[in-house]
């Protein structure tokens, strides 16, 4: 019988997926029209076959990726993500990417009440493929016994030494910058969930500053409802302008 060409063409990409993790971008159709010397339409063909075998998946501004198990962590603890990870059987993975002390920027200055700080940028990985990009601060007298091999393996929660009382977390849409979406491996200006945590010691004081970048296409937060409220949306939503 004979092959439809876009068939012909979900074949060959089907083969190039199992060299490639999950969450990676695929070249933009307009790139695979190009390459198999077709129109944008038989692309779109190959591309639904592979979606309806849910091998792929695509979203607005972030284009076609392989498709799989997103890394989903539930709002409903204090604690890291790499712990829910790993009872999941996944390997996490940290790689430091920048660690120094240094003046505080004035946003993290009002929320740390402190001049300087320590300040570590790092990638986070799940069976070796990058799915955030971290950047932590911390005021600098309660960093400065911290290495950058430290913070590589070990969460600050359990560095610091002090007793804690939890977090507050915020989460929003936004795109991802040049530098972040090379250490995420995805295009330029992707949709990403943007996530801010400050997290205070007993006293109420905040003690950290945590910024998250988590690409779309490969994040997921869970976030349980209790029965007894009378509202379906989740405690402490807002609307912002």
């Amino acid at each position: 019988m004979r092959t439809i060409r876009y068939q012909q063409i979900a074949d060959e990409l089907r083969g190039r997926l199992r060299a490639v993790g999950v969450g990676a971008v695929l070249p933009s159709e307009a790139e695979l029209s190009g390459e198999f010397g077709v129109s944008r339409v038989t692309i779109r063909r190959a591309l639904e076959i592979l979606r309806d075998e849910g091998l792929v998946d695509a979203r607005q501004g972030f284009g076609w990726y392989v498709a799989g198990e997103p890394v989903r962590q539930h709002l409903d603890e204090f604690g890291t993500i790499e712990g829910q990870l790993e009872r999941r059987g996944i390997k996490p993975e940290r790689q430091v990417v920048e660690f120094d002390f240094r003046p505080a920027p004035r946003r993290v200055a009002e929320v740390l009440g402190t001049s300087q700080v320590l300040r570590v940028k790092r990638l986070n990985l799940a069976d070796g493929q990058p799915f955030a990009v971290v950047t932590v601060w911390c005021p600098a007298e309660l960093g400065q016994h911290l290495s950058r091999r430290d913070v590589e393996q070990r969460p600050f929660y359990e560095l610091l030494g002090l007793d804690l009382r939890g977090a507050t977390q915020t989460i929003g849409a936004d795109s991802v910058d040049g530098a972040d979406a090379k250490l995420l491996r995805v295009p330029p200006s992707s949709p990403v969930l943007h996530c801010q945590r400050i997290t205070t010691d007993t006293t109420g004081r905040p003690v950290l500053m945590s910024e998250f970048v988590f690409p779309a296409g490969r994040t997921e937060f869970v976030v349980e409802l209790p029965t007894a409220e009378p509202s379906a949306l989740p405690s402490g939503l807002r609307l912002v302008e």
